[in-house]
């Protein structure tokens, strides 16, 4: 480990230690110290670092302490006290949304952590106190090589000098500048252009150690609080996952932060934050005037109580296949969701409806009635941000979904004909590591034909030609055998029955459209009818969207 300073810190960086540790046999010996296993990203973050470095044993300690009573009422008493009135409908909504969703997503985090625990080289010990001397014990035992600090409390010495190189933090905020938390709220309160991300070694201060990486995430037009911090999470897992290999490997480097330099923040008041809320929401464009959201989505969400209780009794069986194209924010148009918003339409989906890959659709000849709405997710063109903040939420909400993609442009790196036309920038798109990558996580990719063309007004030789293009490209890129396709702007003008037998012919065992409608009592898989999600939708709207009543 170098020091970009002269001289060695006292975070178990001496030169006898590396000496020690690059010379040791494996397996190398990791511990990690956390607060949440149940956190997705905690979970997560571990699974990707083990997958990613062989021969690793790992030793989890979650602090997990009872709190008394007395305990639990007097920080009742402190919040009241620093949050003023708010803090009493903050935890009644709190309770509410228990009740209403009674452990759904908890249950989801709580199998990402099982999976984890099952790995036969992880061990995982639930302490009441991470620096009693019941658990010190345990880690000098363990003989760790390196600690990770991921979502854990604040570690004293006793502790994060135990294993032999250190122990290293996640924070997902730029040091110096932004020590503390929460992740990206002080940034946004600040108005800064970008949020950041460090790894650095745990020393006796709060986040003062040497900083052994660091990377900033530009903040998009229309960013909000929850989709940047959904964002760090993502980057946190990789540059935790590049800084540990860098350690491991003896190739890290640590800078020094200056003495005497940043700040150091706290916990937002509910004020702060309501105010933030505020700014933020002011930033977001409004479609017709509040009044009339907020009686349409009231209305919205009354229909859809009803209808989600009348509906297996009185309408046919059907599926509804939703298609987005982009998950970002940095733009808000008929093609794009914003990255929150897409996080609480997943949640909303794993919670209210039965989801099916599209595999399964395709292989349902009559739909069977269901209590629950029947939903399948798919995206079509191949813009970058759907390995980059879709891919990651589905991932989270352990959803399946079907990427359909134009081989050819994004071969190129080039624009589509849609944004061409409306004059947009080059928006970044897909590559085949991303793409290999979603396969490995399991989702479909299929074909958008290989240059986004219209398949009714081409000639036929053309048609043919980029029908077995992207037919190939996705089978020696990819491995796909039975590929599916979703014929580009998807209205009905745009597909022919003599087209469709082109499509037959050329080993394509689907067809999907985006004229809307919903797959009533059958599915037809040479005509999969889907339904457009966009940024105007709002909670209530996308779930009534998903009953496919209309």
């Amino acid at each position: 480990m170098k020091l970009r300073s002269a001289g060695d810190s006292a975070q178990g960086l001496s030169s006898a230690a590396r000496s020690e540790f690059l010379s040791a046999p494996d397996p190398r010996r990791i511990v990690v110290y956390t607060a949440d296993l149940s956190s997705h990203a905690v979970a997560r973050g571990i699974a990707e670092i083990d997958d990613a470095l062989p021969g690793l044993e790992w030793l989890v300690v979650v602090h997990a302490p009872k709190k008394p009573l007395p305990v639990l009422l007097r920080n009742q008493r402190l919040n009241l006290k620093r949050n003023g009135w708010r803090w009493i409908p903050y935890q009644f909504n709190d309770a509410l949304q228990r009740l209403r969703s009674p452990g759904s997503p908890r249950r989801h985090r709580s199998s990402i952590a099982a999976a984890l625990s099952a790995r036969p080289n992880v061990r995982v010990e639930h302490v009441a106190d991470i620096h009693a001397e019941s658990t010190l014990a345990r880690v000098r035992a363990f003989g760790a090589d390196l600690g990770l600090s991921l979502a854990a409390p604040i570690l004293r010495r006793s502790l994060f000098a135990l294993p032999r190189l250190g122990t290293l933090n996640l924070h997902k905020g730029r040091l110096p500048d932004y020590r503390g938390m929460p992740p990206a709220f002080w940034e946004l309160w600040n108005d800064e252009a970008s949020v950041g991300c460090s790894v650095h070694w745990v020393d006796d201060k709060l986040d003062t150690g040497a900083v052994v990486a660091r990377t900033d995430v530009p903040r998009a037009t229309y960013a909000t609080l929850r989709g940047l911090q959904l964002r760090l999470d993502e980057v946190g897992i990789e540059l935790m996952g590049s800084a540990v290999a860098a350690v491991l490997d003896g190739r890290a480097t640590a800078e020094l932060q200056p003495a005497g330099s940043g700040r150091t923040y706290r916990k937002p008041t509910l004020q702060q934050a309501a105010a933030l809320a505020g700014k933020l929401d002011r930033l977001q464009p409004a479609a017709g005037t509040a009044v009339q959201r907020y009686a349409k989505d009231r209305a919205l969400g009354l229909g859809f109580q009803f209808a989600r209780r009348a509906a297996p009794r009185l309408a046919a069986p059907r599926i509804t296949v939703l298609l987005y194209h982009r998950v970002s924010d940095d733009a808000r148009d008929n093609l794009t969701v914003g990255v929150e918003q897409f996080d609480r339409q997943m949640r909303l989906v794993a919670e209210h409806c039965d989801v099916l890959s599209i595999e399964e659709v395709l292989a349902t000849e009559t739909v069977r009635r269901s209590k629950r709405p029947v939903v399948a997710i798919t995206f079509d063109d191949g813009y970058r941000d759907n390995f980059l903040h879709a891919a990651p939420i589905l991932r989270r909400h352990d959803l399946p979904a079907a990427f359909f993609v134009s081989t050819g442009i994004i071969d190129r790196r080039d624009r589509f004909p849609h944004d061409i036309a409306r004059g947009n920038a080059a928006i970044p798109l897909l590559g085949w590591d991303d793409l290999r990558a979603m396969r490995r996580w399991g989702y479909t990719i299929g074909s958008h034909t290989a240059n986004h063309i219209d398949c009714a007004s081409e000639p036929e030789d053309r048609v043919r030609a980029e029908l077995a293009e992207s037919r190939d490209r996705l089978r020696a890129e990819l491995g796909v055998t039975e590929p599916i396709f979703a014929y580009p702007y998807g209205g009905r003008e745009h597909m022919t029955p003599q087209r469709l037998e082109l499509v037959r012919e050329a080993g394509y065992v689907g067809c999907l459209a985006a004229y809307g409608g919903t797959n009533i009592g059958r599915v037809d898989r040479y005509n999969v009818l889907r339904r457009g999600i966009q940024w105007a939708f709002s909670d209530n709207a996308f779930l009534f969207e998903c009953l496919g009543l209309r």
